[in-house]
């Protein structure tokens, strides 16, 4: 395992209750604010600004080290490539997922990805015998995904993924900034379409997951990911014939009075 993988603390954690009405109106208008000072960036620019400028110290990357992700990763280590990088260790990740990680911190020279995974206390009550994915998908996905993340961005103000509109359904109005429960959850890639990340790959000479080549046009956990030739979509494949399209740790953006989702 490569030295800049860390395990987080798994201690159960109940979710703090959603900001009061005065602070959620006050995080909006300042995710508002900040898409119109710098909504006209993106990529490394954009990052630039959040890392180095607007969240000095207080942001860090979330990374499924998906079929995508080496792009956004690739950008962060060219503005700050000791930014904190948080990996959601649900414990149901394909091998080729957890090998493809450790190549990207080797390649990029990410020096602190943090892998933070289920509080056992949790999975003991809720899932003894790990067929909560079957039984309750929403219920896994809170155990293994939202709770965690919750825990692992205790302290910090800011977080970056790697949505883009492209991908569709609640993603196509995201804007740069939005304002997510008690943080801004930052966009770089909100504009990118697949022939940008095509040639970031080529450019960057950026290794693929291998999963992609084999019919997987998104990866995520193995039991809830099959194969797919992406006809319905980048994510297709994803609790595929469930309904379900989101894990839960993207959740709708509050909106400022006035404001105006992926403003440009």
């Amino acid at each position: 395992m490569q030295q800049a993988l860390s395990q987080t603390d798994s201690t159960p954690l109940v979710v703090r209750p959603p900001a009061n009405q005065d602070e959620a109106l006050r995080l909006a208008q300042r995710a508002h604010l900040l898409e119109l000072r710098y909504g006209g960036l993106d990529g490394t620019a954009l990052l630039d600004a959040a890392i180095n400028e607007i969240f000095t110290g207080r942001i860090a990357v979330v990374s499924s080290f998906g079929t995508e992700s080496a792009v956004l990763l690739d950008l962060v280590a060219q503005v700050n490539r000791h930014t904190p990088v948080i990996f959601l260790e649900t414990g149901k990740h394909f091998p080729e997922t957890l090998a493809y990680r450790d190549t990207l911190i080797a390649r990029l020279g990410l020096t602190d990805v943090r892998s933070v995974g289920p509080a056992p206390d949790d999975l003991a009550w809720a899932d003894r015998d790990g067929t909560l994915w079957h039984r309750g998908p929403d219920l896994c996905c809170h155990l293994r995904k939202v709770l965690p993340l919750e825990r692992a961005l205790s302290g910090f103000s800011a977080w970056i993924n790697g949505r883009k509109r492209y991908q569709g359904g609640q993603r196509r109005q995201i804007g740069h900034f939005e304002a997510a429960e008690s943080r801004i959850k930052v966009n770089p890639l909100a504009n990118w379409d697949t022939a940008a990340l095509a040639r970031a790959f080529v450019a960057r000479d950026l290794p693929r997951h291998p999963l992609g080549a084999q019919g997987y046009p998104s990866v995520g956990c193995a039991p809830c990911t099959s194969k797919s030739d992406g006809a319905t979509g980048s994510r297709a494949g994803r609790w595929a014939d469930s309904g379900k399209v989101e894990c839960g740790i993207h959740q709708t953006p509050v909106s400022a009075p006035g404001s105006t989702k992926g403003l440009r």
